[in-house]
């Protein structure tokens, strides 16, 4: 393969990840519900709820359709993922994914 296939792909990769990247700013304003159970650093201060911080990006969105979709109940998340925007579930998980 020629260096500039390869640097073609490479950049076309690059230019599509950027495009599609989550807006953590955005995910942190929108996480700022989350907190009252989840923690303002992701981690509960209760054992009931889970720890978000470092959780991997496609589990939180996974679990947030779920919730959404009514594959998954919970009196308290059920309502929390309705309010939420396919772009906001990006950006939270982005969010929770980035704090260690």
């Amino acid at each position: 393969m020629k260096k500039t296939t390869v640097l073609g792909i490479f950049c076309s990769l690059l230019a599509f990840n950027t495009a599609y990247a989550a807006d953590l700013e955005a995910g942190k304003a929108t996480a700022a519900i989350c907190a009252g159970c989840h923690g303002a650093d992701g981690h509960a201060a209760n054992p009931e709820w889970p720890n978000l911080a470092g959780q991997n990006v496609k589990y939180i969105e996974n679990q947030l359709k779920s919730f959404q979709n009514g594959n998954r109940k919970n009196e308290l998340m059920s309502p929390m993922a309705q309010s939420l925007s396919a772009d906001d579930i990006a950006n939270v998980a982005a969010y929770f994914n980035s704090l260690k």
